[in-house]
């Protein structure tokens, strides 16, 4: 099967990437540069705020996997991004002739308070009313969140992060999630997938900076309302019911370890 990874070179998509040219199919990496480092794939160059090589990018496709990912926590300008850059996925699919169009999206993201997430359900909405058939994969928080998170909200030796409980999950497997929803065609809403244990976001993150020799202080701060309640809930990392991850966070810490 021939298809077309958007968002090739994100951690999602590069993860899609490897699992479905380790299966054996022509894999088109999309990103901005054209470029994949993953043996077997091919690097293609689109703009998708304009549509810009979309049309060669999917010549021959038989499927699309849209893991393109926006950094704004802006909703205006995270939902302008993902529906437009959908949009134009679909178009582009369907004058190619593109038979599945297959969404990475996030656990729990309906009526959600979270700007990013409305953002996401929108994006979500926008294949349910496209022509092309579609199934729509949706995952929690990677094993990576907890650093990163750290990375953005570190000041010195402190850094400050909500109370965020989830159930992360790691990305190689939500990359043979997003290959197996191609191999399994059209599927509309496909079993959540959530890691195999809970953790909570701070605790991640001050583990993850040991296993990287960094010293910092991290200090958990419970936000109000309705996103501080819902971050504390636990319903972000889903219900524990649909398909469970099975590298668990501990693991994934060990060989943050080996690598420092």
């Amino acid at each position: 099967m021939d298809v077309l990874v958007v968002g090739g070179t994100g951690a999602a998509g590069r993860a899609a990437v490897v699992a479905l040219a380790g299966r054996g199919h022509t894999v088109r990496a999309l990103s901005r540069s054209g470029k994949t480092d993953v043996p077997g794939a091919i690097g293609y160059r689109a703009d998708l705020s304009t549509g810009e090589g979309l049309a060669k990018a999917m010549s021959g496709v038989d499927a699309v996997v849209d893991a393109f990912n926006v950094r704004s926590q802006s909703y205006e300008t995270a939902r302008t991004a993902f529906v437009g850059a959908t949009e134009r996925l679909l178009a582009a699919g369907k004058e190619a002739g593109v038979g599945h169009h297959v969404l990475l999206s996030i656990v729990a993201i309906d009526n959600s308070p979270f700007a990013y997430y409305r953002a996401k359900e929108a994006q979500e909405q926008a294949v349910l009313a496209g022509q092309v058939p579609y199934t729509i994969v949706r995952a929690t928080q990677f094993h990576e969140f907890g650093g990163q998170l750290a990375e953005q909200t570190r000041f010195g030796p402190f850094v400050v992060l909500p109370t965020f409980v989830t159930r992360p999950v790691a990305v190689s497997e939500v990359g043979e999630a997003l290959a197996d929803a191609v191999e399994a065609g059209p599927s509309g809403r496909a079993p959540d997938l959530c890691g195999p244990a809970v953790e909570r976001v701070p605790d991640m993150a001050r583990r993850t900076l040991k296993a990287r020799g960094v010293r910092a202080v991290v200090i958990p701060l419970p936000l109000p309302g309705k996103v501080g309640a819902m971050m504390r809930s636990g319903a972000l990392g889903g219900d524990g019911s649909g398909r469970q991850g099975r590298q668990t966070f501990d693991e994934w810490v060990r060989g943050e370890s080996a690598k420092a």
